[in-house]
């Protein structure tokens, strides 16, 4: 698997854009997509007590950090035929077996968002990812719907789970990447993110796996989902579980399928830690 220091010594993956604005050196610029999508809820365990965060002063961030700050960050901005797998976890570890298998078999990078409930339930889990060499990400601690809590209260969902993920074993896998719970942006709220360290990070398309057949999905309309979105520069997401205490895991099984599409048309998958590297 691909560690940060061979990423640090690989030839850019991405080729650098000429400036398109006032003030545009980032060698990466990230654009929107697509609107929110629901999730179902989740009973987890709440969150510590919230305490005082004070915002990060950016020093010692990676360089191309803050170029991805502002942005809800959906597609890399680039020709080349490149995309981002990425996994989001609240619910179980259903399929995580599954899935870092094929992800080992293939030496393919991807990205895990968890949520702080679900690292201090599998911490396990937490390690084994980082181990494989994936970076890990931030979710919010208990997945919650960020309109609805105060400022202290989102901060604390982002802290909360950066803490979790450390005390779990992220170690060196942990990047400043935050995903929104249900997709749920805006700028004041990506504001307050970029102000704690962390560049906001969605995605282009969702299979939907997280459905299951109970909402109507398929592994086949999974595939067909991640194949419709292809682009160059795309955010895929999907998840290693499933709600409401099932164990069928349809992205763990689309997973095959899709990474076989994607290489059939061209195209490859980069670890999203080298944009901070921009």
């Amino acid at each position: 698997m691909l560690s940060l220091s061979a990423l640090r010594g690989r030839r850019p993956l991405l080729r650098r854009l000429p400036p398109t604005g006032a003030g545009l050196t980032a060698a990466l610029l990230w654009t929107f997509a697509q609107g929110p999508v629901a999730r179902p809820a989740e009973t987890v365990t709440p969150p510590p007590r919230p305490v005082s965060v004070p915002a990060s002063d950016h020093k010692g961030q990676p360089p191309g950090l803050r170029a991805l700050f502002g942005s809800e960050n959906r597609v890399m901005r680039t020709r080349e035929r490149v995309i981002a797998v990425t996994f989001n976890a609240a619910w179980n570890d259903a399929g995580v077996n599954s899935v870092l298998g094929e992800l080992a078999r293939r030496r393919t990078p991807a990205t895990f968002f968890l949520t702080g409930d679900f690292a201090g339930r599998h911490p396990a889990v937490v390690r084994r990812i980082a181990v494989a060499g994936h970076g890990l990400g931030n979710h919010s601690f208990s997945h919650p719907r960020f309109k609805d809590l105060t400022e202290t209260g989102r901060r604390h969902e982002v802290v909360a789970t950066d803490r979790a993920l450390r005390a779990a074993g992220a170690g060196r896998a942990l990047t400043p990447f935050f995903r929104f719970p249900y997709s749920e942006t805006s700028p004041a709220h990506i504001k307050e993110v970029n102000a704690l360290g962390f560049a906001a990070v969605e995605f282009t398309t969702d299979t939907n796996g997280w459905k299951g057949t109970e909402g109507g999905m398929t592994v086949d309309r999974a595939v067909g989902r991640a194949v419709d979105a292809l682009r160059p520069g795309a955010v895929l997401q999907m998840h290693v579980g499933a709600s409401q205490g099932r164990t069928e895991v349809i992205d763990a099984q689309a997973l095959p399928r899709i990474l076989d599409a994607l290489t059939a048309r061209g195209y490859r998958v980069i670890d999203l830690r080298t944009l901070l590297t921009a």
